[in-house]
Parts: structure tokens; sequence; C-alpha cells
């Protein structure tokens, strides 16, 4: 059965995987990046986010299977809060009601290990409340502090906690659209240059990000986590992360958080 797909962030890294493995399966996709996609829109910003929603109701006649949210980036500054969240949470919005004219509609986004680690409360609940202005400057504050490493983490928490507080509502649950995540721990993509490490800088990562169980990820590990979580297959999980990260969450917090 062929399934009509956007995928965000189609042109490298996991979104890519994700594209290229659903075309294998005979899926009709519909790529979303800055360029080298179907539709080339910035989701950092409000009026691209509007242009990506528009590009794909065009070519799909306002009919969608499952929507994938790959599209992300982890600099240690405010585009990063609105790329991460807003860019996934206003195009998830922007395509669910394509999702709803679907009989098996999905969909799912990527979250990260780092949405488990010290946040900057102040992004986090600007995220929450919708307001981007503020959350952008609670970033760029925190970047001016030092703490700039915390703002990746912050866009993923808030992802998951959007993601819990909506999963359940008329708009989703009730209209039988199951979202969920994926949260990766080390990935070999072009935003993770793992492949370039001093062995000093690898020793650190492995230290953060413990992986035990395969140790860093291919995109195409993370792509098929992916594909099962929008597949028809998938009838009764929502709301879920799923660590695809071999093993760095529970290594990190341990048998307590389950």
């Amino acid at each position: 059965m062929t399934r009509r797909i956007a995928v965000s962030g189609a042109a490298s890294g996991i979104g890519k995987s994700l594209a290229g493995l659903l075309r294998a399966h005979g899926d009709d996709v519909v790529g979303i990046d800055l360029k080298d996609a179907e539709v080339c829109a910035d989701l950092g910003t409000a009026a691209g986010r509007s242009e990506a929603v528009d590009g794909v109701l065009a070519r799909t006649g306002g009919a969608l299977d499952a929507v994938v949210a790959c599209a992300g980036i982890s600099a240690a500054r405010p585009a990063t809060v609105a790329v991460n969240f807003f860019g996934v949470t206003e195009l998830l919005a922007g395509l669910r009601p394509a999702l709803a004219t679907s009989t098996t509609p999905r969909a799912a986004f990527v979250g990260s290990i780092a949405g488990t680690r010290a946040t900057v409360p102040e992004v986090v609940d600007a995220c929450l409340s919708g307001r981007e202005t503020a959350a952008l400057g609670a970033a760029d504050a925190a970047a001016a502090r030092g703490e700039g490493n915390k703002i990746y983490p912050s866009s993923k928490a808030a992802l998951a906690r959007w993601m819990r507080g909506v999963c359940l509502t008329g708009d989703w649950a009730a209209a039988g659209i199951p979202l969920n995540a994926v949260a990766p721990g080390v990935v070999l993509t072009p935003m993770h240059a793992a492949h370039a490490m001093t062995e000093e800088q690898r020793e650190n990562v492995d230290k953060a990000v413990p992986m035990p169980l395969g140790g860093y990820a291919e995109p195409e590990v993370i792509a098929h986590a992916l594909r099962w979580l929008v597949g028809v297959e998938n009838t009764h999980m929502t709301g879920q992360v799923m660590y695809v990260d071999g093993g760095a969450e529970a290594a990190l917090r341990g048998r307590e958080r389950f």
C-alpha cells in the first residue's frame, strides 16, 4: 500500500535516510528542507513554516498519511530553538488536518537523549506557552551567561513535553493520530561530525552519552525506528519517546527512571 508521507530535513542525515527508506518501500515522500527537496523552506522562521505547510498541501492535494519532522540543528544559539521546537510543532500542527483525511494517520519527530539533560527553564516554559520571541530571548540570555550548551537540550526537552501535552487531545488521539518521538544518542550525521573528533573529544562524548550497545549509530538505525512509528502497524503507541541510543538513557538515568 502506497502511503503519502512528508519528511522535514529530507536533504541530509536522518531525514535523508528515512526518505530513502520510505521510497524504497514504495511510499510517496514529499521532502522538506532548505534546498534539494520537493518543498524548500526555512523552518526557523514563521514565514518559512507557512511556506512549508502550503508547499506540502499543494503537492499532496491536502491529504497525507504521515508526517515525520527530522529537521534540526544543534548550535548553541537561539536559532536552535526556532528550528527544533517551533519548526517541528508548527509544521505538525499545520499538517495535522491533512493527516486527519487518512484512514491510518501517523506523526513522529526526532528528539534526543539531550532532552534528559539540564535545561534553561525560561526557554522551555516560553516554548510550551507558544511565545517564540520570549523563547529566543531566553536562549540568547542563556548564551550570554555561558549556558549556551543548555539551549539544544532545552529545545528537545520542550518538544517531549509538548508531545505529552497534546498527544491525547481531540486533535490527535481522538482523531486517531499517534504522535511519538525517537530520541537518538550520537548519530553519525553531518550535524555530529564524530568521525572528525580527536581522541580527547571522543572520550568526552562517550562520557556524556555512553552507548554500550553498538556504539555510535548510523542514521539508517534511527530511520528504521521512525518508519515503524509512522507505519500502519503502530496502532496503540502514542506520547512516547523511543530511546534508540545504544543504552545511553538507561546508563545516565539508571533503574529509577523507566
